[in-house]
């Protein structure tokens, strides 16, 4: 039996605490000094990835090198730098390509040293436009963003969801990009846009939208797969055409999507859900999941979306499809921009042209 420890003659008083908390001041300045570090080596490295991609395009701009040099090139690098990883073929046109998607750009090239590599390959790989990349480059140092998390943010297109999470440009694009947001992005997408001709028709309208919505649910990702534009359907020996036709890999059915250029009715619901029978009658395969229908209805005033499910669908594949189908605000909100881009302009109603004075005969 261990003897007990006589009790402390001040009960009161607060014990010292132990030498090891003290030490917590010195692992935090290591760990500062280690991130410094690591910055400093990140920043260096993207650096020399930008030169490198400088001088070779440089290179090849100017004819000096064909493309079989850069294999030579990357063989050599291989040899004499056994030690060294990353300078594959491949990585050096990726440097290549980065060193001109961002040259000559004094906005975002200050943003680059900031991320990892990785984070650049991500951003230059799967953004596509200017504003697209400043937005990512912005949000993943602001937010400080792993890896991960950045690709799981472009996996689920969060530069669409932000930009059109309002009919106006957004609060965070205003404050990454100032003033000039709004017309930047107009500017980007009306360059090129539709290609409408001056004083375009409602039917010119109805085709441009249907365009614009096709390549947008193509790159909304791999999932959707057109399959027709004016898709004919025959019933009752009467012929009708389907503005659109898509199938849905992930949910393995088929898509059928109406644009009204006009104000929504409950008719439009009533001739799609007509269309869907048609297609789970006549063109569904055996083993595919009964058609959804896509609403879309836009006009001056609204836009209108909304989907249209078979009645014979079970709960399950109804959540399932709820899961993976594109999300109705944010449909209606591409919608509102396509209108506002494509539509004209209606002029104001012109002065009711000036009364002359009656003559009055001669006596």
């Amino acid at each position: 039996m261990r003897p007990r420890q006589p009790a402390s003659k001040n009960p009161g008083a607060v014990t010292a605490p132990p030498v090891e908390s003290a030490f917590a001041e010195v692992v935090r300045l290591i760990e500062q000094a280690r991130q410094r570090a690591y910055q400093a080596v990140n920043t260096e490295l993207v650096r020399l990835y930008w030169q490198i991609g400088e001088y070779i395009s440089g290179k090849l701009a100017a004819a000096e090198w064909g493309e079989g040099v850069v294999d030579k090139l990357a063989a050599h690098l291989a040899r004499t730098l056994p030690g060294q990883r990353g300078f594959t073929r491949r990585n050096l046109f990726r440097m290549r390509q980065f060193f001109e998607t961002y040259r000559g750009d004094e906005v975002v090239t200050p943003l680059l040293t900031q991320l990892p590599w990785t984070h650049n390959l991500l951003i230059l790989s799967q953004a596509k436009r200017a504003e697209e990349r400043t937005f990512y480059l912005r949000m993943a140092i602001q937010q400080r963003w792993g890896s991960r998390e950045l690709e799981r943010q472009l996996r689920l297109h969060a530069f669409e969801q932000v930009v059109l999470a309002s009919p106006k440009v957004s609060a965070a694009l205003t404050q990454m990009h100032g003033d000039t947001a709004a017309g930047a992005f107009k500017d980007t997408y009306a360059v090129e846009f539709l290609n409408l001709p001056t004083g375009h028709t409602e039917a010119d309208l109805h085709r441009g939208l249907l365009a614009e919505l096709r390549s947008f649910l193509i790159e909304l990702g791999r999932d959707f797969c057109f399959v027709g534009s004016e898709f004919p359907l025959q019933v009752g020996g009467r012929d009708f055409a389907l503005d659109l036709l898509f199938f849905h890999r992930g949910l393995n059915c088929l898509v059928a999507i109406e644009l009204k250029v006009d104000r929504f009715e409950p008719e439009h619901l009533g001739k799609l859900n007509f269309y869907l029978e048609a297609l789970d009658r006549d063109v569904k395969k055996p083993h595919e999941n009964p058609a959804i229908g896509l609403l879309l209805c836009a006009s001056k005033d609204s836009e209108v979306v909304e989907y249209a499910l078979s009645r014979t669908l079970s709960p399950a594949l109804v959540a399932q499809y709820q899961t993976q189908l594109p999300d109705r605000q944010m449909l209606a909100a591409k919608l509102h921009e396509f209108y506002a881009l494509s539509a004209p302009e209606t002029a104001p109603p012109a002065d009711p042209p000036a009364k002359r004075p009656r003559k009055r005969r001669a006596p």
